[in-house]
C-alpha cells in the first residue's frame, strides 16, 4: 500500500473552539517516538510524549483530497489524539468515530484535562483499556473542532469556504482516516467503534477497508439512514437557513445563527431521548429551570430544558458545519452505489458486535438487529446485542455501566 511522505510535525495547544484557525499542522506524528521528520526549516523533530492533540495534513496541493462528488480539497487537516502505547507489531490499534457534533478528545489524557465525550469507557483499566490498547480519535472532515470544514480557509481564495465547501459522504469521512492512519504508518486496526453518526463511519470502515480492519462494534446504527431520519436533519438544516443572521453561509464569527442552530438542537435533542425518559424526567412539571429564552403564556420544565441543549451547542458548534454533517449523515447507505443492500453489506468481513437502543427512535433496534442477522445470513461472525435503558439514542453516552462490559468482552475475545 502506498504511504503519502510525512512533511513534518509539531505538538499543538488544546482544544480548538468552533472559530479556531490552524497555522501549524502535524503530518506523520505518532506521538510514540516512532517518525523522526522534518520540520520546514530544517530541524528533525521526535515526539516521545503521548499525543494530546494534533492535526493532521493528509491532503496538499501536489495531492489533494478528492470527494466521493469529484470535488477537489487542496489542503485537508485532521484534527485527532491518541491515548495508549502502540505495540511493536501494531497490532492493537482500537478506532473511535464521535458522533454528530463530538470531536476528537475521548478521555481525558491526566489529571487536570478536560472531560472526554467518553471517558468512562476509555482510559487506564477501563472497559477500552488504554493499558492493553492504542485509542485513537479523529474529528471529523467537516467539523469545526480542528479539522477542514466549511469554516476553514480555502487556499485558493484566502476565504473561508462557507458554502463553497464541496458535499461531503460517510465515505469521505471514513477515506480521511484512512489516510491519516496511512501518515501514522498504521496498516490494521484492531477495532473500529461508534455510535450514531460514528457508527455510520464504523460500517463504511468495514465496507471500506475490509482487509484492515479485524471487528467492529456499530452502535445505534443501520445498513443505511431512514428516511424518518433525513426527514428530521432536513427540519434542522431548513430552520438554521431561515435564521436572518446565517446570511447563506456567510456569517461572522460571534455573528451566526444562534436562534436556528439552537432550535435545530431543540430538535435534534428531541430524537436523541425517548418518551419514557422525557415523562419520567419532566412529569410536565411547569416553571422551568432554564428561563433565557421569552416564555409564551407560561413555561414547562421540558421547554426550558430543551432551551438550555439550544444555547449549550450555540457556545460550541458551528452552524455550517451542522449542516454539513446532517447532510453527510442523510448518505449513509452501504448499498448506495455498490449493486444494493446485501451487495454493500456482502463487503464486510470484520466480526461485528451490533448494539441496539431499546428506546431509540433515531436507528430504532430492528433496524440494527437486521444488520447483524442479515451479515450472519452472509457468513460473517455477527451477533447483535440491545442496551436495555430509557435514555434514547444517547444511551450510549450515559449508560456505560451497561455498555461498557459488553464492549470490553468483545475487544477482549482472541
Amino acid at each position: 500500500m502506498r504511504r503519502r511522505k510525512p512533511l513534518h510535525h509539531v505538538v499543538e495547544g488544546f482544544p480548538f473552539s468552533p472559530s479556531t484557525q490552524v497555522d501549524e499542522v502535524v503530518t506523520g506524528a505518532s506521538g510514540a517516538g516512532r517518525f523522526h521528520d522534518v520540520p520546514e526549516g530544517g530541524i528533525p523533530v521526535t515526539s516521545t510524549l503521548p499525543v494530546t492533540y494534533q492535526i493532521a495534513r493528509i491532503a496538499t496541493p501536489e495531492q489533494p483530497f478528492v470527494t466521493e462528488h469529484g470535488d477537489v480539497l487542496p489542503v485537508v487537516d485532521i484534527a485527532y489524539e491518541t491515548w495508549g502505547t502502540l505495540s511493536p507489531t501494531g497490532d492493537n490499534v482500537v478506532l473511535i468515530c464521535h458522533a454528530l457534533t463530538g470531536s476528537s478528545h475521548v478521555a481525558p489524557h491526566g489529571p487536570g484535562d478536560q472531560p472526554g465525550w467518553w471517558d468512562p469507557m476509555v482510559g487506564p483499566g477501563r472497559f477500552i483499556d488504554t493499558d492493553r490498547y492504542f485509542v485513537i480519535c479523529a474529528n471529523v472532515l467537516g467539523s469545526c473542532y480542528g479539522s477542514t470544514g466549511p469554516r476553514s480557509i480555502d487556499p485558493r481564495t484566502s476565504r473561508r469556504y462557507n458554502l463553497r465547501f464541496p458535499l461531503m459522504t460517510v465515505r469521505d469521512i471514513v477515506r480521511s482516516q484512512a489516510m491519516l492512519l496511512d501518515q501514522l504508518g498504521i496498516e490494521r486496526v484492531y477495532a473500529v467503534i461508534g455510535g450514531s453518526l460514528g457508527g455510520m463511519q464504523v460500517l463504511e470502515w468495514a465496507a471500506m477497508y475490509s482487509d484492515r480492519v479485524e471487528r467492529i462494534v456499530p452502535i445505534a446504527a443501520g445498513a443505511s439512514f431512514s428516511d424518518q431520519g433525513i426527514a428530521y436533519n432536513e427540519v434542522q438544516r431548513r430552520v438554521i437557513m431561515l435564521d436572518p443572521a446565517w446570511q447563506n453561509g456567510e456569517y461572522e464569527d460571534g455573528e451566526g445563527p444562534r436562534y436556528g442552530l439552537a432550535i435545530a438542537r431543540m430538535l435534534g435533542m428531541i430524537t436523541y431521548q425517548s418518551d419514557e425518559l422525557m415523562s419520567a424526567r419532566f412529569q410536565r412539571r411547569t416553571g422551568a429551570r432554564y428561563t433565557e429564552w421569552p416564555e409564551f403564556l407560561g413555561r414547562y420544565d421540558v421547554e426550558g430544558y430543551l432551551h438550555y441543549q439550544g444555547d449549550k451547542l450555540v457556545r460550541r458548534f458551528d452552524a455550517n458545519s451542522y449542516l454539513y454533517l446532517t447532510r453527510a449523515m442523510d448518505s449513509h447507505d452501504l448499498g448506495r452505489g455498490r449493486g444494493g443492500y446485501h451487495a454493500g453489506l456482502s463487503r464486510i468481513r470484520a466480526r461485528t458486535l451490533a448494539i441496539g437502543i431499546r428506546s431509540d427512535i433515531l436507528f430504532w433496534p430492528n433496524q440494527v438487529r437486521s444488520l447483524a442477522e442479515d451479515l450472519r445470513a452472509l457468513g460473517v461472525d455477527a451477533r447483535y446485542w440491545e442496551l436495555d435503558s430509557p435514555n434514547g439514542h444517547d444511551a450510549f453516552l450515559k449508560d456505560f455501566d451497561q455498555i461498557g462490559p459488553v464492549i470490553a468482552a468483545f475487544l477482549a475475545e482472541p
